[in-house]
């Protein structure tokens, strides 16, 4: 995904970035590939495919996040900062807390946040379900599966707020079985389906409140 490509997509979500928001994410990808090499924080490395697999891939929460009614973001086992440090660039005026249990990439997520000047955002060093806290919006992408990934985030996302677990093909994970036995405990609001542009892998966004 070029960054042609990657404006044109961003334009269906509503999103249009300003050039410090475009500077900051190019300064993002130095950064990763940077720390790529001293600890491992992803397989994808390839410019264009940072834009679409990481970049747009994080942003694509717009599909069913109205972020002009957000403040709060907890993003659980962030990983290399997707979505969470995506979407502080991208919609600043949310107050973000990522959380990840490898201290080291912890230390990353610190410099990242440093280098982009960004603010009302930090990074912790703990698991999901050992974290309190409550926010409009929890998130977790590419974590665990949904059964045991609502176990270690419903618990911080407050009583109007939602969580939305980033998948990619869940027809195997999230069964009728499984579903039904997850709508007892919690509201399944909405399940949104879609393929990534150019290379078309498929992706489901799963919203999911506490009752």
């Amino acid at each position: 995904m070029n960054k042609e490509e990657f404006l044109k997509e961003l334009e269906e979500l509503n999103i249009i970035p300003t050039n410090t928001q475009l500077e900051q994410l190019e300064k993002f990808y130095q950064l990763l590939i940077e720390w790529n090499e001293k600890i491992n924080l992803t397989r994808i490395t390839n410019k264009d495919d940072v834009y679409l697999k990481h970049y747009y891939d994080s942003l694509t929460l717009a599909k069913v996040v109205d972020f002009s009614k957000i403040e709060t973001v907890c993003d659980v086992g962030t990983g290399a900062g997707f979505p969470g440090i995506v979407l502080k660039i991208m919609y600043p005026n949310l107050k973000v807390t990522l959380i990840d249990s490898l201290q080291k990439r912890i230390n990353y997520l610190k410099e990242i946040i440093k280098e982009l000047n960004l603010e009302n955002i930090e990074a912790i060093h703990t698991r999901g379900e050992d974290y309190k806290g409550n926010f409009d919006l929890v998130t977790s992408r590419a974590v665990a599966n949904i059964e045991k990934l609502v176990g270690y985030t419903m618990h911080l996302v407050s009583k109007n707020g939602i969580f939305v677990a980033m998948k990619g093909n869940i027809e195997e994970e999230f069964t009728n079985e499984v579903e039904k036995k997850l709508s007892k405990k919690y509201q399944m609001i909405k399940k949104e389906e879609f393929y990534l542009p150019i290379e078309n892998s498929k992706r489901c966004l799963i919203v999911i409140k506490n009752k």
